[in-house]
């Protein structure tokens, strides 16, 4: 899921899915805008129901994933995930979430270095930056 290259500018905050909650839907994948989220199938390794996760690098934080854009005047905001199951996190504190929301924990400990090891290296990036 990785992207190759280097990112211009952290967002303040990304979104990480906690796969708990999560029914692999596809809604929140069918809206985002830089095509950072996959859906996990079921049955992987103890989960028999299939959840949707997020590249973290790749996410630009437009919080599109969790609700949709609407007029400053509009009274409703209309929420994408029925289960809400998308949280905008810090960027400094993406590693943790991830590897506790990211997954089954036989899920997270089979995908550490693809999943956590980029977000941790973000949450530092973040840290060493003041964000």
């Amino acid at each position: 899921m990785a992207k190759s290259g280097s990112r211009k500018k952290l967002p303040k905050e990304v979104a990480v899915i906690n796969a708990d909650n999560c029914t692999g839907c596809e809604a929140c994948l069918e809206v985002c805008p830089v095509d950072c989220i996959r859906k996990v199938p079921g049955g992987t390794i103890s989960s028999l129901q299939s959840w949707c996760e997020i590249d973290v690098e790749r996410c630009v934080g437009c919080e599109v994933c969790v609700k949709l854009p609407s007029k400053k005047t509009d009274p409703y905001t209309l929420t994408v995930c029925p289960w809400d199951a998308i949280e905008m996190i810090p960027t400094v504190k993406v590693g943790h979430a991830v590897a506790t929301k990211g997954g089954p924990p036989d899920y997270i400990h089979d995908n550490w270095e693809r999943l956590v090891v980029p977000a941790i290296h973000m949450a530092e990036l973040a840290a060493s930056s003041g964000r």
